[in-house]
């Protein structure tokens, strides 16, 4: 039995090293795959965000389960070739792909339950997975890495807040008919803006408005502080290396040495 379920384990392990080296390798056509997959997840995550202003999807079940296939396939490779598959199966990136599936591939229930639609925006958390990888390959990434990450933060916020108000206000409040005003609702509001043509109703819609107003305007004053203000500084210590400092740091909070970080002062 053993000697029969033997050339299965090996192609089975090549297998697994074959797909990890175009995962994580370094050669040409490693490369090109990660590209190819970035590019993917780019053109997807940018047609959910504008398929999701529409109601109407009937035209786009073909496309939409194909893309529904292809994402399950990608994700079962992934799971297929990690050490700690269900440590990936419940990371927020991983539930986030799993809902997006289900959705791609029970159109039924996306026409029937319009949140369903409005979350495949989540699939935005596969930008920290892109991320992550450009990083490695390209420099102005990783030169600019803090601002980008708070830049995604910010989208994520947002329409994920939006997703919130549209979902509960959508067959309840005649001013919202759409994702569209929902998201004005939602940007209206996180800037302080509050024109009134679109309010919130019922104790829930009131309720949620209160919420938005409290935590969701300082988390989106803060998310937008640490773009143009970020908490720490990128200036790599002779010494020791560490390349993570406050803006005012003289020392090197590890090994001490005098840092000389270009700031923009003050005038007295």
């Amino acid at each position: 039995m053993s000697d029969k379920s033997a050339p299965a384990r090996v192609y089975g392990h090549r297998l697994k090293n074959k797909l990890s080296a175009l995962y994580f390798g370094n050669d040409r056509s490693a490369r090109i795959f990660r590209w190819s997959l970035l590019a993917f997840d780019f053109i997807t995550i940018v047609y959910f965000l504008v398929a999701s202003f529409y109601h109407s999807i009937d035209s786009l079940h073909v496309v939409e389960e194909a893309i529904g296939v292809i994402y399950l396939i990608e994700f079962a490779v992934r799971l297929f070739i990690s050490n700690t598959r269900w440590r990936d199966i419940f990371h927020p990136a991983g539930l986030a792909d799993l809902i997006v599936i289900a959705s791609l591939l029970a159109p039924s229930l996306a026409e029937n339950f319009s949140f369903l639609r409005v979350i495949r925006a989540l699939r935005l958390l596969r930008s920290y997975h892109m991320l992550k990888t450009l990083r490695r390959e390209v420099a102005f990434i990783r030169a600019h890495e803090d601002v980008i990450f708070s830049v995604i933060n910010l989208l994520v916020f947002i329409f994920i807040i939006t997703a919130v108000v549209y979902v509960s206000q959508e067959n309840s409040n005649p001013a919202i008919g759409n994702y569209v005003d929902a998201l004005y609702f939602t940007i209206a509001t996180l800037t302080t803006t509050g024109f009134g043509d679109i309010t919130l109703t019922g104790s829930d819609g009131h309720l949620l408005a209160v919420l938005i107003m409290i935590f969701g305007i300082s988390l989106f004053l803060r998310l937008i502080q640490t773009i143009f203000r970020p908490g720490e500084i990128r200036y790599e210590c002779e010494r020791c290396g560490l390349n993570r400092h406050d803006p005012d740091a003289i020392h090197c909070k590890h090994c001490g040495k005098i840092l000389h970080i270009t700031t923009q002062g003050q005038m007295d």
